[in-house]
């Protein structure tokens, strides 16, 4: 039978067509003087007999609460806090290093060791400018003391006094020096000078590149290792401009990640706040506790869960589309042309919105009464091949 399912509507064709030229074949001779209507652009009639074979029913527009679904795409992420970028403020030689890309590690964990000369020079000039700060500092104090008993000049004060604060501030500054290169200053003494710096990681986490090898020069600018935790996975989704009253902060998200079947869950946490130059806007989502496999990086499909609403809507059915565009067709009157009883049907032009349990959002012309209108909620497709066929062909 599904074979041919296509027959009556070819057969309802056939008879619009037949019903649209039917006044080429009336007898000219006793209604060659009669006029003929004209009908409007967006009406359609059909004779009764008609309308019961192309199975035409009417119905109401519904307030319906629908929430209706939306498809994206974007990838997998992590928050900036998750990833890291690991530099050698000053640079130098690789000495060692032991990760490959997909190691595990974590914070505070060895991942190389440098060598520089310059790291010689820093300690050794903290080293010495420390010793010269604490015989500035007695210096400091004794002439003080003195100043106080009229013994000392003024003079004199202010100079050791300019001493003891530049050695002060200059040793303050190799001690961020020493730990911008992971060296505790506390822990420095004469003995422990050393050319070698330990690179640790800031973040657990995987090592996801790692651009280095034994023996080479990799300056401050240099990317040594990039590290990303993804126990906190997170979904950047692109959705566009039209759809930005359908999504907000709660929501859930059903995605899928290379065409598996299946399915993760993740909470949209945050709305993009700007539109982009090609009209669309960014949604972040978190994804709760670990998936298997879901790495980030990944392209992802995800279904958005929309708000629920209450909107005018129609059975999906009564709503067809031409030209790119959507249509209704509503009730305009019956009425009888020589003896017989036609109706008339207008077309009206709507926008659709949300599809939820068989039902679709319309949004309708401005002004439109959808509490009166009586729609064609079956048969909204043998009426549009009616108006069709009516365009194109003349009596």
């Amino acid at each position: 039978m599904t074979k041919y399912s296509f027959i009556p509507k070819v057969l309802f064709s056939i008879l619009i067509c037949v019903f649209v030229s039917c006044n080429g074949g009336k007898d000219t001779g006793s209604e060659s003087n009669e006029e003929v209507e004209m009908l409007p652009e967006d009406i359609v009639e059909l004779r009764a007999d008609q309308i019961k074979f192309a199975n035409i029913e009417t119905g109401s527009i519904e307030m319906q609460s629908l929430s209706g679904t939306l498809k994206v795409s974007g990838k997998v992420t992590v928050a900036p806090q998750n990833m890291a970028t690991v530099c050698m403020p000053l640079g130098g030689f690789v000495k060692s290093t032991s990760l490959m890309p997909g190691n595990a590690v974590s914070k505070g964990q060895t991942l190389a060791i440098l060598e520089n000369q310059e790291f010689v020079d820093i300690q050794q000039n903290y080293l010495e400018a420390k010793n010269k700060l604490e015989y500035a500092e007695a210096e400091y104090d004794r002439h003080t003391a003195l100043y106080k008993d009229e013994v000392y000049s003024q003079e004199n004060l202010q100079q050791v006094t300019a001493d003891y604060k530049n050695l002060k501030a200059q040793v303050k500054a190799l001690e961020q020096k020493l730990a911008l290169i992971g060296i505790n200053p506390a822990n420095l003494h004469e003995d422990d000078i050393s050319r070698s710096v330990v690179v640790v990681s800031p973040i657990s986490g995987y090592v996801k590149t790692v651009n280095i090898n034994i023996g080479k020069f990799v300056s401050p600018s240099d990317v040594l290792f990039e590290i990303v935790n993804s126990d906190k996975l997170l979904l950047e989704l692109t959705l566009f401009e039209k759809d930005a009253d359908k999504v907000t902060t709660g929501q859930k998200i059903r995605f899928f990640i290379n065409n598996e079947t299946e399915q993760h869950e993740a909470i949209i946490y945050q709305t993009g706040k700007s539109i982009n130059d090609d009209k669309t806007f960014t949604v972040y989502a978190s994804v709760p506790g670990v998936c298997k496999n879901v790495l980030p990086g990944m392209y992802v499909n995800a279904i958005i869960e929309a708000t629920s609403n209450v909107v005018t809507a129609l059975p999906s059915g009564a709503i067809v589309s031409f030209d790119d565009k959507d249509f209704i067709f509503v009730f305009e009157k019956d009425k009888e042309e020589n003896g017989k009883p036609f109706t008339e049907y207008r077309i009206i032009e709507v926008q659709k919105g949300v599809t939820d349990g068989g039902f679709t959002e319309i949004i309708l012309p401005e002004g439109f009464n959808f509490q009166s209108a009586k729609v064609v909620i079956k048969g909204a497709y043998n009426l549009l091949s009616a108006k069709k066929n009516a365009g194109e062909m003349s009596c």
